[in-house]
């Protein structure tokens, strides 16, 4: 079993300690701010003495107002820096107390819930609480790009194959003492965290040309120079207007002709182009970056791909856009239109969008990867004692010692051991309400997702082969469907039979299967469904407080047994051990804690 390796200090003091550091930081640079600002009004109230005395007195030259002018500008653009700057740092200061806050478990409706990611047909989604307030998307996820919690959710919802989970274990493993890195990722995305649409962009950089032909980039300049050659010829002798006012109409028919495009062209750039440019940061800093881990190898070479780094090259297209912006210049602006500039521009933009466009899908999808794998390398570092599981090819296998549920604070959660294998396919889990039969369920299926998207997991230990999950624990009724909660347990039952016939093996986890019908029907029903679930390579647990189920285990030995979960009546209020139990549950306190509230029964 192979443990997250990291620094001997405990993630508390390391946090505690950069947190302070940050915010002596924030503070050196509000002072700055403050100062710069008492300087700006200083410069601008002496600048406006200056002016009287030059302008309304003449007593001094009108020159000496440029000194003051000049120093105001520069003191606005270091004004620019210094709160930039202070911003950033504010974002480090957030970043850390973010980590305190996990380590304090105060995180809950504090972070990104990633409430878009539900989905009501998924088939552990809802069961396992992987989304939405106090989830363990929320819990697990940095990322501040939507690529990156697009990538993380992804890795949640699907199980990867055993090659992938073992490299980003690697990666994760590298990344989870590289604190700086995961820092510069968190405060550079924040300026992205709503600027970037991923799908718009991939859109734009890849959609067809609307100007094709190279050719035209040579005609166009070619009509340029010469329009510009006979103007400036107009002004020797033996050169008339003719050649120019022929220069200039052959211009005029070849805007004429690419006018539409080449207004689509311009009209399109300009949010892709701030999209790239804002990306750029968080592209820059990988490209520093090296690594050792063979996925991370792959991302940061996937960026050197075609030649020059991805920061290069959107440089080069804000260079253009910045040229583009050139025709708003009162002076440049007769000359833009005698040079074509506008379609000079586009032709260019198409130009950087043939050879580069088809790089901007694997930045994107090279930042999101990474901060996913950042994401999981934060919880890796704040939990030291969650080991990486191990992953083997045969199964099906879930073995699992001092399972825990990750979204339990530490010091509450009461672990126990399980194992589910070709020997033992089925556990039976028995027990009163409240006594821990959910819980249990919900500890293995998140286990399970955890381990299967590469993250450590909350065990001592935990072997496990690849295994598609399917839950029924939050399987809900829909007035808008006209579906009865039975009939929409039996829908999802009949969806993880299909799952169950795949390619990977099911691991199933039915909550109080089929409570919604009568007793004789259920338990004839629920032995069914199980059978045909064992009989598929499946393996799982099932929950009830209907002791008359307990019999399923006894028909499906030996690959099945009856597991427990015990409460106890102690000075009239009901406890529970939250242990698991060999064997059926001999005693029930419902009668007692209906009459510990007040219930007469």
């Amino acid at each position: 079993m192979r443990r997250s390796s990291g620094d001997t200090a405990s993630p508390r003091s390391v946090y505690s300690g950069r947190l302070e550091g940050r915010r002596a930081e924030e503070d050196r640079w509000r002072r700055r701010e403050s100062v710069i600002s008492g300087a700006r009004l200083v410069v601008f109230l002496f600048g406006a003495l200056l002016a009287w005395l030059s302008l309304g007195t003449e007593a001094l030259s009108v020159g000496w107002v440029a000194v003051p002018v000049a120093v105001f500008g520069g003191l606005v653009v270091a004004h620019e820096i210094v709160i930039r700057t202070r911003r950033r740092a504010r974002r480090a200061v957030a970043f850390y107390e973010t980590g305190l806050a996990h380590l304090d478990n105060r995180w809950a409706g504090t972070g990104t819930a990633g409430d878009r990611f539900l989905d009501p047909h998924h088939p552990y989604v809802l069961d396992l609480d992987l989304f939405g307030e106090g989830s363990l998307f929320e819990l697990l996820c940095a990322a501040r790009t939507s690529m990156g919690q697009n990538a993380l959710a992804a890795w949640l919802k699907a199980p990867a194959p055993t090659a992938k989970i073992r490299a980003r274990q690697a990666a994760v493993a590298e990344l989870r003492p590289r604190l700086d890195l995961r820092e510069k990722l968190a405060v550079a995305g924040e300026d992205i965290r709503a600027g970037v649409d991923p799908a718009a962009l991939t859109r734009w950089s890849t959609a067809p040309s609307v100007l094709r032909r190279p050719v035209l980039r040579y005609v166009s300049a070619g009509c340029s120079l010469l329009s510009t050659a006979t103007l400036v010829a107009w002004a020797f002798p033996g050169f008339g207007p003719w050649p120019f006012l022929g220069a200039v109409s052959v211009q005029a028919v070849l805007a004429l002709f690419l006018r539409a495009r080449v207004r689509g062209v311009l009209a399109a750039v300009n949010r892709p182009c701030e999209h790239l440019v804002l990306l750029t940061e968080i592209l820059s800093h990988l490209e520093r970056e090296r690594f050792s881990a063979p996925l991370l190898e792959e991302l940061r070479a996937a960026l050197d791909s075609e030649g020059a780094p991805p920061s290069r090259r959107i440089a080069s297209l804000a260079r253009w856009i910045d040229r583009l912006g050139w025709r708003r210049n009162q002076i440049f602006a007769p000359l833009s239109a005698l040079m074509l500039w506008g379609t000079q521009c586009a032709l260019a933009i198409e130009s950087w969008r043939a050879a580069h466009g088809g790089g901007v899908p694997i930045w994107l999808s090279a930042v999101g990867e990474l901060e996913a794998l950042a994401s999981l390398a934060g919880y890796a570092f704040e939990h030291p004692g969650d080991p990486f599981p191990e992953v083997v090819d045969r199964g099906p296998i879930f073995e699992g010692e001092g399972l825990g549920h990750p979204l339990l604070p530490e010091d509450h959660c009461v672990r126990n051991d399980l194992r589910l294998d070709g020997n033992r396919r089925l556990l039976v889990v028995s027990g009163s309400n409240m006594s821990g039969k959910s819980t249990l369920l919900r500890t293995v299926g998140i286990n399970a997702v955890l381990a299967q998207a590469g993250a450590p997991v909350r065990a001592r230990k935990l072997r496990i082969s690849p295994l598609a999950v399917g839950a029924t624990m939050r399987v809900q009724d829909s007035l808008r469907e006209g579906a009865s909660r039975f009939y929409a347990e039996i829908k999802r039952m009949r969806r993880l039979v299909e799952i169950a016939e795949g390619p990977l093996p099911l691991l199933f986890l039915l909550d109080e299967i089929l409570h919604g019908t009568n007793s004789h029907d259920r338990r004839i029903g629920a032995e069914a469904v199980v059978r045909g679930l064992v009989d598929r390579n499946a393996i799982g647990l099932i929950t009830t407080h209907d002791l008359a189920l307990s019999r399923i285990a006894d028909a499906l030995s030996p690959v099945a047994a009856n597991v427990h979960f015990e409460d106890r009546l102690e000075e009239g209020r009901v406890t529970f051990d939250y242990t698991l139990h060999p064997g059926v549950v001999q005693q029930s306190n419902a009668l007692e804690l209906m009459r510990s509230i007040g219930l007469e029964v």
